[in-house]
């Protein structure tokens, strides 16, 4: 198929909203629409945006910290209580995403993980290593490093005869290659500079690798101060909240 494919990054900043930005909740749409993660402002940039969030039938998330899965409880109260969804939600994440999801829900709103909705919400853990289709998107997870005591995957993400690959929050990993081999855009974490840090991607390492990773097109996100006082730079294109780009 070559229907566009349309990519507006609804956040892209890091945890701490460093420039001002909103945090990591990119939205895909074509024939459907969905989010890849969907940290704790989403609401904000998907209201911001007039993004209407019936329309999204599936989240995808990278793994379950705040500023990437924070947003959840948010959304689903807010279909329940302000959008009157009917509609299926599915939330695809990584191993422990099924014991996460009435955790996050209790510990924002206190009741809410028991409440009864007009809505199903269904939770599907994503294997690392194994292609799977959820929705009609295809995915394929893979794991990446970022800190020992929970599971964060890179997503490669076919829909409508496109890939886009998300590399998630990762230090430099092999795994990246074949994540992002051929995609037609790959969306990699670029938090440092050059800075060194355990769990996080830097400018300078992914520039050592792009030409190795095959992918037809790079947009650097989730940058921090450190990051962002340095875009002038940069010789690759970088992310800003609310920008569309079509593949």
């Amino acid at each position: 198929m070559n229907d566009k494919v349309i990519i507006q990054f609804l956040g892209s900043g890091d945890a701490f909203g460093s420039g001002g930005r909103l945090q990591t909740c990119i939205l895909i749409s074509g024939q459907t629409q969905f989010l890849i993660d969907c940290g704790a402002s989403s609401m904000i940039s998907i209201n911001q945006y007039k993004v209407d969030p019936n329309s999204i039938s599936t989240i995808f998330l990278s793994h379950l910290h705040g500023d990437h899965a924070g947003g959840i409880p948010f959304f689903v109260l807010d279909a329940q209580l302000n959008r009157k969804r009917t509609q299926p939600l599915t939330i695809a994440g990584p191993p422990g995403t099924s014991d996460w999801y009435p955790r996050i829900m209790e510990a924002s709103f206190p009741g809410s993980s028991i409440v009864e909705r007009k809505f199903p919400v269904t939770i599907k853990e994503l294997e690392p290593g194994k292609a799977d289709t959820v929705n009609g998107i295809s995915v394929t997870p893979f794991p990446v490093s970022h800190g020992a005591t929970l599971t964060s995957l890179a997503l490669r993400i076919g829909f409508q005869g496109k890939l886009i690959t998300y590399s998630g929050d990762t230090e430099w990993t092999d795994s990246l290659f074949a994540a992002a081999h051929e995609a037609a855009l790959f969306i990699a974490e670029a938090y440092f500079f050059e800075k060194k840090v355990r769990n996080h991607m830097d400018y300078m390492t992914l520039k050592e690798h792009w030409h190795e990773l095959n992918a037809q097109r790079i947009i650097f996100t989730h940058m921090n101060n450190d990051m962002l006082d340095k875009l002038r730079g940069v010789d690759i294109e970088t992310a800003s909240d609310g920008k569309i780009v079509e593949i």
